[in-house]
């Protein structure tokens, strides 16, 4: 007698084998891309989690940001007919300037590194991040912040070393191998220095670009059946992260700016006040250093006034949202009560509202989905929720 064994269903395990894998490579890839980012960081100084580290991160910082240029600084000033060439008072000015910039950027980031870790203080630890989720946003994020660094580094960097050799062949004061020396040792402290102060102003932009991606799904939500509470927790947790950003960023961005704009004033009095003739050797650090500080200024406004759209974004969006479903389901009661004119448009309005958001402000439109069948069809009960909620958006 032959015995029939039970036939197993292997589809879903088939199925279920490429999610897996492509789940552990997407989590392989953020933690690269996280590595990359936290090892860049550690070159410059910012994680200071030792005493050792913390030693060797200011120690570094001393030799190559302020003592390395100011030997530079003392050593080029020996020479003749230099007012041509080389106004010491500029040079100490863009020194200190730069200095201060480059201290409050490594003191901030390194003070918050060093309390909260790496992904804690980057929002994409498994208890914030939502990490199965956002994923490849993220590891985006993380490559948009080297590329911003790099297309803002690279020009300065071209134009300082212009201006340092323009100087070089016109004051040839030293032999040429004491000449390119020097050349070497001011371009490679004015690089790590400019880098750290734009690492910092990068990182507050990474910071609210990561929360951009939240803020961006919270319309999404809309498009599923959940309770209105659950909007109202996912609101109130995204709020808090935005208290905890603008907690940690606040004195960095503070001090920033009054150093910055005290730079500019000093850079115009200085100027204006110089009785020799100024050209763009002379006078060329303050040129390079004012853009970059203004710059780095800019980013971070930038992010600043990016994550704030988005934030007040929200009310708009739960205003539309609430009308939609109100004026969806009085045109589904219509369709109900005999008028068969334009039923399909008022049971599915699916092609006049999508979601699309854009990489720029000015061109981001926000829109929310059509309600489920499920919400028109709790109307009654919900339309008070929703109302609360519009309110509650509305005076955050």
């Amino acid at each position: 007698m032959a015995v029939a064994y039970p036939q197993t269903d292997n589809s879903s395990s088939t199925t279920q084998i490429p999610l897996v894998y492509e789940d552990q490579e997407d989590e392989a890839n953020l933690s690269r891309s996280l590595n990359h980012l936290e090892t860049f960081l550690r070159v410059f100084g910012f994680c200071q989690y030792s005493f050792l580290s913390i030693i060797l991160s200011w120690l570094s910082f001393l030799l190559l940001g302020i003592a390395l240029p100011a030997v530079m600084i003392k050593y080029l000033s020996y020479c003749t007919d230099c007012e041509k060439y080389q106004i010491n008072t500029f040079e100490i000015q863009v020194l200190v300037f730069q200095s201060l910039v480059a201290t409050i950027s490594l003191v901030c980031i390194s003070h918050s590194l060093r309390k909260y870790g790496a992904r804690k203080f980057l929002f994409v630890d498994r208890y914030h991040g939502h990490l199965a989720q956002f994923r490849d946003e993220y590891v985006k994020k993380i490559n948009g912040f080297f590329r911003l660094l790099v297309t803002w580094v690279l020009p300065f960097l071209v134009l300082k070393i212009i201006r340092e050799a323009v100087r070089v062949v016109y004051a040839p004061h030293h032999s040429w191998g004491q000449s390119v020396a020097i050349l070497i040792a001011l371009v490679v402290s004015w690089t790590y220095s400019i880098t750290v102060y734009l690492s910092g102003c990068a990182l507050f932009n990474l910071v609210c670009n990561f929360q951009v991606i939240h803020f961006e799904n919270y319309g999404k939500l809309l498009e599923r059946d959940l309770d209105i509470t659950q909007y109202i927790e996912e609101h109130i947790r995204l709020t808090h992260y935005l208290s905890k950003i603008s907690h940690r960023f606040r004195i960095f961005f503070v001090l920033e700016l009054l150093v910055v704009t005290a730079s500019q004033i000093v850079a115009i009095f200085q100027t204006t006040w110089h009785s020799e003739i100024l050209n763009l050797i002379n006078g060329g650090d303050f040129v390079i250093s004012s853009i970059v500080e203004l710059v780095g200024l800019i980013i971070s406004l930038h992010a600043a006034a990016k994550i704030t759209h988005r934030a007040q974004g929200t009310g708009s969006v739960a205003a539309k949202w609430h009308s939609i479903v109100t004026c969806a389901y009085d045109d589904t009661s219509q369709v109900e009560t005999g008028s068969n004119c334009g039923s399909s448009e008022a049971a599915n309005p699916g092609h006049l509202i999508h979601i699309n958001y854009s990489e720029s402000d000015l061109e981001a439109v926000d829109y929310v989905p059509v309600p489920t069948t499920t919400q028109l069809a709790s109307y009654m009960s919900t339309y008070h929720k929703r109302q609360s909620f519009g309110m509650y958006l509305n005076h955050q």
